[in-house]
Parts: C-alpha cells; structure tokens; sequence
C-alpha cells in the first residue's frame, strides 16, 4: 500500500494542542514544511524501507556499505535542508518551532524507521554542542552537523555497562595540546559507521586521568572520524549486529585507538559530560517516543488499507450471507479504533511536550519544567503505543501479518527497539517518580493535573485524574523498593490522562460534520471509555508495593 503523511492530523494537532500560532506566526511556512515534508517521506524515503529491511547495512574492514538508494535520499535529505527546520538560526536552521520539526520527524519515522535515525541523532549533538560547546567547535562543526553534511553519533554504550553508564572504561588522557587522546570500545552505536556521508562526528563519554569513580568523572569529548587536515582518525567499526529490526540502520561496535589512540576534543567541562550528554539524551529520547507515533501511524494505515480490502465471512446477525470487508465485523473495527485512538493519543502527548520546550526556549520556565516532567511520558508510553498498535497490525491481517511479504511484521520487528534504547522504559518510570514527580517541590506535577482539571469534562479523565492524584501521594512517601514497583504502572496513568486531556481539546475543536471530525471525535470517544478506565485499573499496580516481587528468592523463579 501507498503510505500517506497525515497533514491534515498534524495541522490539527499543532494548531489545538501546540498551539502553534502562539509560537510562529510563520502559518504559510507551516503549510509549507508539512506538505514538503509529505512529499518527501512519501517519494523518496518509503520506497527503501523494504529494501533497507531485507538487503541490510553490510560490514567489511572497509566500513559499512549501506542498502542501494539509501544514498541518494539521505542526499536529497540534506540538499532539501529538512535536518535544519527546528534548529538555531546562528547554526544554519530556520529557527522554526520544535513541534514542527517533530511532524517532518513523524513523516520520516513512518516512512522509514531505519534512515530516519541517522538525522534523529544529528539533532541531539546540535543541541549538545549549542549548549556545551566551545565557539571553536561550533565554527567547525555545528553547521555542517546541522544541514546533515556531517552527521553525528552518541557513543555511551559498553560492554560492561549498559545502562550503568557510571561503569564506563573508555579513557581519555590529554595531549598538552588541547586535544585529548581517546582509547577505548563501544557498543550498540547507531550509525556509528556508514558510506552516506564523508565524515562522521562522534560525541563519545570517557573517562579522564585521576577522574572521580561513577558518574561524576565522566567528560564528553568530540571526535571526527575524519581529523581536520583530512586524515582519517583512530577509530574504527569492528562489526555490527545482526538485529530483529531497523536492519538498514547499522548498529556498531567502536573501537577508539588501535593505533595509539583516537584524537578528540572536551566538550564544555571536564567531569561534566553527563550534564552535557543528558542535553543530547532528552532530545532523543522526546523523538524516541516520536518513532513510537510514526511507527503506529504507518501500522494503523496498512491495517485499515488491509481491513477495507480483505473480504471475509458474512456480518453475524446480518440479514444477508454475503462476505463482507473485515472492518464490518466487530472485533476487527475495535483493534482498527483502538490503533487510531492510541496513535491520536500518543501524537497529541508528544507534540505538546515539544510544543513546551519551544516555550522555555522562547523563555518560559514553568514550561521547561513540563517539558521534563513530560518527557519519560513521551518516550515511554509512545513506544508502548507504537508496539501495542504494530502488534494489531499483524493482527488484523491474521495469518497473512505473520508472513513478511506483507508489510505489517516489519512493523512490529521495528518498532520493538524504541522502548529499549536511550534508557529502556523501566528507567523512564523510575526517572518520573525518583525525580520528575518532587521537580520544583512537586510543584511541576501538581501543575500539570491543576491544568488538566480546570479544562477536561470528561467523567472519566477527572476519575483518573483522582487515582493519579492518590497514587502520586502514596509514592511520594514510599520507600525506594516500593516506589520503583509502582512506577511503570503510576507512568502509564500519567501518559493516558495527559493524552486523554489532549484528545478531549481536540474533540471539542472538531465540530464540524466532516469525515476526518466524526473520527476525530470517534477516536476520543473510544479513548475516554476504553483506555482510560484501563489506566485506572493500573492504580493497584502503582500502590501494591515491592513485597510482592520479593516473596519468591530468585533462584525459585527459575
């Protein structure tokens, strides 16, 4: 089937829940960048998914070879300057609102998950080195780092520490220079190695002499595959993995200094590369949670392209025996209502979140203290969303899901990753109820159900919102153990009611009598009744405590 970029869903969201107008008055751009954006995920970037998934990046000593015409896109997508939408105007971008960005990094995630996480990445060291960055570095790198012309990597993985980056063994020792000498190996790096781009800048993490143990002695420095007098730098792809999905996006394993050490160069402070890197780390992991709504958006369009075609069975109870199209029958319109209502819900959450880091960029700090608080609901609920609505997918298409030729498995295989990468969801629920659920002494929390309160009617939000209100307080009084218990379930009530509130404003800007508003209010309706009296049974989940995970030592489990 053909993939179609939802322009007008995305003009909608932006207009009444970013508000966007409140951000650009630049409404002709706007149109401009949505419809580009379409014509572009739709032309050139989708055709290779297919191609990207079956053919592979390939390895060799050489480098990383990528899938036929996964170059000349990724050309086409640096000369149409869709890297640059959102970012600085002193770096080479437009300046345009975040949000925007996010709709052109819906399209490509839609269209192709694999090639859109080589400029997914780019946007994070842009935002690291913008804020961290010395002016040097910022002359050499931003710009071309910007238009796409030098993309960039984030190296923070290692073999014995995956999420305990505290762990990390890679060393830095300086030169006397300036520069630094970096020695080490990293894994799971995306895009760490590849032929669409001359050279490639890596930020990587690294360890300096005498640094203190943990976290705390941990710098970020930059280093080019390629050295500024042209030379090729000491580091190099030792192979790649061979992985369930996005098999066109080449995972590698980096090795820094085989040959007496990779030169880079400290980004902001010395022993202050977590701050930096957690700069990076929030960009990405807010467009994380926008691959879980691309990757739902293009599951849900196979799913009902499938349903309106695939003629089976007559309707139980139906005067005529005639066969009828599947999305007739009940239990397939449900999975088809229940794919659009999640995706509805998982856009408007994450374009909001967007939408605040555009105000605290424009000065608003209560809205930077949202957009934090936001973020592990984005990236953790909207990669939920996108392998609970790829996993219908394969559904609706019964057996015929299951068999590659169709499309809909790749979907799920893709979209499996993202609740794993740039700290798994687990650690996104910690991270709300370790730190975002006391931000500003609670305040940033209690904000966010005050405001949804003072607009929604919805019977249902307002019961969740009570329940998140009660389980909010228990877990702010718990023990460690016990709140870790509760947090995935008390994360999943937050996501489902801020999107719940999200969706109710749309439903009530969507008065009219047109298709795209009927199913606009449907899939708010079916939210409000079904999903959300689901998160409301999770409020046991969020308050039982941790002696139930304890009761049985380990060893029994096994």
């Amino acid at each position: 089937m053909t993939f179609r970029a939802p322009v007008q869903e995305q003009h909608f969201v932006l207009d009444h829940v970013v508000r966007i107008g409140e951000l650009s008055n630049a409404g002709e751009v706007v149109d401009a960048v949505l419809e580009g954006a379409a014509a572009f995920a739709e032309g050139e970037i989708e055709p290779l998914n297919r191609v990207g998934d079956t053919a592979g990046a390939r390895w060799s000593p050489d480098g990383v070879a990528m899938p036929s015409g996964f170059h000349g896109a990724y050309q086409a997508f640096v000369h149409g300057g869709w890297g640059t939408i959102s970012a600085p105007e002193d770096a080479g971008g437009q300046g345009l609102p975040l949000a925007l960005g996010a709709a052109v990094m819906e399209d490509l995630n839609a269209a192709n998950l694999a090639f859109a996480l080589c400029p997914m990445l780019s946007m994070g060291a842009v935002e690291a080195l913008e804020a961290h960055g010395s002016p040097e570095q910022k002359r050499d790198y931003l710009r071309r780092i910007v238009s796409g012309e030098w993309p960039a990597t984030m190296n923070l993985t290692e073999p014995q520490a995956g999420s305990d980056v505290g762990a990390l063994r890679t060393r830095a020792e300086p030169n006397g220079d300036g520069s630094w000498r970096i020695t080490g190996t990293k894994i799971y790096i995306t895009y760490g190695e590849h032929d669409l781009a001359e050279n490639i800048i890596h930020l990587v993490l690294a360890r300096t002499p005498d640094a203190p143990v943990g976290t705390r002695g941990i710098s970020l420095f930059l280093v080019p595959k390629l050295l500024p007098d042209g030379s090729r730098n000491d580091v190099r792809c030792a192979s790649i993995e061979h992985k369930l999905g996005i098999h066109a996006s080449p995972t590698c394993v980096m090795t820094y200094g085989d040959e007496g050490g990779a030169i880079g160069w400290l980004i902001g402070p010395e022993h202050g590369g977590m701050r930096a890197m957690f700069t990076m780390m929030n960009n990405a992991r807010l467009n994380v949670g926008l691959q879980g709504v691309g990757i739902a958006e293009r599951a849900t369009q196979r799913a009902i392209d499938y349903a309106l075609g695939r003629v089976q069975s007559a309707r139980v109870g139906a005067e005529s025996r005639a066969a009828v199209a599947i999305h007739e029958h009940p239990d397939v319109r449900r999975m088809l209502l229940r794919m659009r209502a999640l995706t509805g819900g998982a856009r408007a959450l994450a374009y909001y979140a967007f939408g605040q880091v555009d105000r605290a960029r424009a000065g608003d700090a209560e809205a930077g203290k949202r957009a934090d608080l936001l973020t592990p609901l984005v990236k953790a609920w909207g990669t939920d969303v996108g392998c609970e609505v790829a996993s219908l997918g394969v559904q609706v298409h019964g057996g015929m899901g299951y068999v590659e030729e169709t499309g809909a498995a790749q979907h799920f295989r893709d979209a499996r990753i993202a609740p794993i990468y740039e700290g798994t969801n687990g650690i996104q629920a910690a991270d709300l109820v370790g730190r975002k659920l006391g931000l500003d002494g609670g305040l940033a929390f209690d904000g966010l159900i005050a405001d949804i309160r003072a607009e929604c009617e919805a019977p249902a939000i307002e019961a969740l919102a009570d329940a998140v209100e009660i389980a909010a307080a228990t877990l702010r009084t718990a023990g460690h153990d016990d709140r870790l218990a509760g947090s995935y379930p008390f994360m999943t009530m937050c996501a489902v009611l801020t999107a719940g509130w999200l969706l109710e404003r749309q439903a009530r800007a969507a008065i009219g009598g047109t298709p795209f508003e009927q199913a606009k209010r449907a899939a708010a309706g079916y939210f409000h009744s079904v999903i959300v009296p689901e998160a409301l049974g999770l409020a046991a989940g969020a308050e039982a405590g941790a002696e139930l995970l304890y009761l049985v030592p380990a060893d029994a489990l096994a």
